[in-house]
């Protein structure tokens, strides 16, 4: 009675029908609350550390570096030095593993030995003694076999369990049907005019919307993840591991012939780099020019080429000259005058004869009439071969011809340089030196072969008189290397300056990372590189001080470098 004195005719259908609604929210809300229990939101798991392909020891001492590898029941021992990495093949090695005999290693070659495991592979961690006898000293190594760590387990495939009344599906399907229901009921509520009904309607059927697209929204999220990657194979195979430094195993390292140097200070002069390039000694070489210019006449052996080899005083070419019109006929006219004189002379040494010998006339003019008529013969002959003889061009020193430029019938001028002549076994390197390294001889001078290998200089001098507003130095070779050219550029070193202290290292033992660092690689482990960012200074051609990055007594390596830099 209360209940129909308060609602008015109707409204107590409409409550009803909220009600329901408001039920059937929380019902669906609820259920898909249960829908997520048993999910773990935790981040994924990580994958495995990848490890090595077969059980191995590694020990390390002052004088050896030990790394036993197990397969097939064979263990093979790779030993090296422990400071250059380098193979030791003269040892006498004695296996002892675990409460076993001692066992003798065979020796296999190039520092490798192999002995048999009578127990086979190890179960767990055991360990292994190495008693060393080569010439370098007697040592004694003890460490843990490790086996093969397992790959971490690929974890099961995940499963959500879903609440006790509804699936995901379920509840978006019946959040569906509650919108479209109350729908309908919207829409006859407002065609009776009974607007009240038809707003809670409205209201209800967004209401049901809203949550079939939260629950819709929650299903890709909730879904079953996808299985984490499978764990990468074991290997031995040489790789950059995620911390950033290099597995390399020692049969990798023999194959790279990965050779270690240990870092000793030292107090050294840094070097100046100046750009040069090779020249003739000037003392050792020459040019051929012609003096009066005409037409290329080769010789009995032809014309030299360049690479031949010849003596001083060798005739090269000769040189036919040229007359142009105006000397020919200041040549002819000029014979002309010399032979009418010749004439006059003849007539009147024909008319003193006679009276010379009777004695009317003395000798003399006799005599002085015969010289007049002999030098002017004389000259008659070398104005009529003025300028026709062939000019002989000769090789002013011994050597190499560097440069020809000439062919037969070829009609040079006067000062064309038709070759040029070099000894080989006496160079010169001349350079530029921007930064004024004094007139004193510097501590020492080097450059680099282009096959890699260091030239010796010898300090010549420095110019005054700049070039290009750089001072110019020349140096000599005293031994030229096999393959240098006249005219190739070299990087020149030049040790000058205060004294630096630092650690001294080959060139080839610095390298650039991937960002363009300058780095070097340390032996950290017997199979472990790492990088190091270091700072250095130039010494020579050949070797670099790491000013910074480095400490003492670390081990670097100085020899494939550029292959462990590579390894990805």
């Amino acid at each position: 009675m209360l209940i129909n004195r308060r609602c008015p005719k109707g409204r107590l259908g409409i409550l009803g029908l909220a009600g329901l609604g408001l039920v059937a929210s929380l019902f669906f809300g609820f259920s898909s609350a249960l829908g997520h229990e048993g999910h773990d939101h935790g981040e994924a798991d990580k994958p495995a550390v990848v490890s090595s392909a077969y059980p191995r020891v590694a020990a390390r001492s002052e004088l050896y570096e030990v790394v036993g590898i197990l397969k097939d029941g064979k263990l093979s021992v790779f030993i090296d030095d422990a400071t250059t990495n380098e193979p030791v093949s003269d040892a006498a090695l004695q296996i002892t593993v675990g409460e076993s005999e001692p066992v003798n290693a065979e020796n296999v070659g190039k520092g490798v030995y192999s002995a048999g495991i009578p127990s086979g592979t190890p179960s767990g961690s055991v360990e292994v003694i190495f008693s060393i006898t080569a010439s370098k000293g007697n040592d004694l190594l003890v460490d843990s076999l490790v086996p093969v760590r397992a790959a971490v387990a690929r974890p099961t495939e995940q499963k959500h369990e879903h609440g006790p009344l509804f699936s995901s599906r379920t509840a978006i399907a019946a959040s569906a049907l509650a919108a479209v229901g109350f729908g309908l009921l919207f829409a006859y509520w407002r065609q009776r005019g009974r607007s009240m009904a038809a707003s809670i309607c409205a209201v209800m059927a967004g209401a049901f919307v809203i949550l079939a697209a939260i629950v819709f929204g929650e299903g890709p999220t909730n879904a079953t993840r996808p299985n984490p990657p499978e764990a990468p194979a074991l290997s031995d195979a040489p790789r950059r591991l995620q911390d950033g430094t290099v597995f390399a195993a020692k049969p990798t390292q023999r194959l790279l012939d990965v050779r270690t140097a240990a870092a000793e200070p030292r107090t050294i002069r840094p070097a100046v780099t100046l750009i040069g390039r090779v020249m003739a000694a000037p003392d050792r070489s020459s040019i051929v020019q012609s003096i009066y210019g005409g037409r290329v006449v080769p010789g009995s052996d032809g014309i030299p080429r360049i690479g031949q080899s010849v003596r001083k005083g060798d005739l090269l070419i000769q040189i036919e000259p040229s007359l142009p019109i105006a000397d020919r006929t200041t040549i002819l006219e000029k014979v002309g005058e010399i032979e009418q004189l010749m004439a006059v002379t003849e007539n009147k040494l024909g008319r003193l004869r006679p009276l010379a010998d009777r004695g009317a006339v003395p000798q003399g003019q006799v005599n002085d009439l015969e010289s007049e008529l002999e030098g002017l013969r004389a000259r008659r002959e070398t104005v009529r071969n003025s300028r026709t003889d062939f000019e002989e061009l000769r090789a002013p020193t011994g050597g190499i011809i560097t440069s020809a430029k000439v062919v037969p019938g070829q009609v040079i001028q006067p000062q064309d340089v038709l070759f040029q002549i070099a000894d080989p076994r006496s160079l010169w390197v001349e350079a530029l030196a921007y930064d004024d390294i004094g007139s004193k001889q510097p501590e020492a001078a080097t450059a680099m072969s282009p096959s890699g290998q260091q030239i010796a200089l010898t300090f010549v001098g420095t110019s005054r008189t700049l070039r290009q507003h750089a001072a110019v130095v020349q140096f000599a070779i005293p031994e030229p290397p096999t393959g240098l050219n006249i005219g190739q550029p070299l990087n020149v070193m030049v040790q000058t300056g205060t004294p630096v202290a630092g650690l001294i290292f080959p060139r080839e033992a610095v390298v650039r990372s991937g960002n363009g660092e300058t780095i070097v690689w340390l032996h950290s482990g017997p199979e472990r590189f790492e990088p190091k960012p270091v700072r250095v200074l130039p010494v020579d051609a050949a070797r670099v001080i790491v000013a910074a990055g480095l400490n003492e007594g670390e081990r670097i390596v100085v020899r494939g470098t550029d292959l462990i830099n590579q390894i990805r």
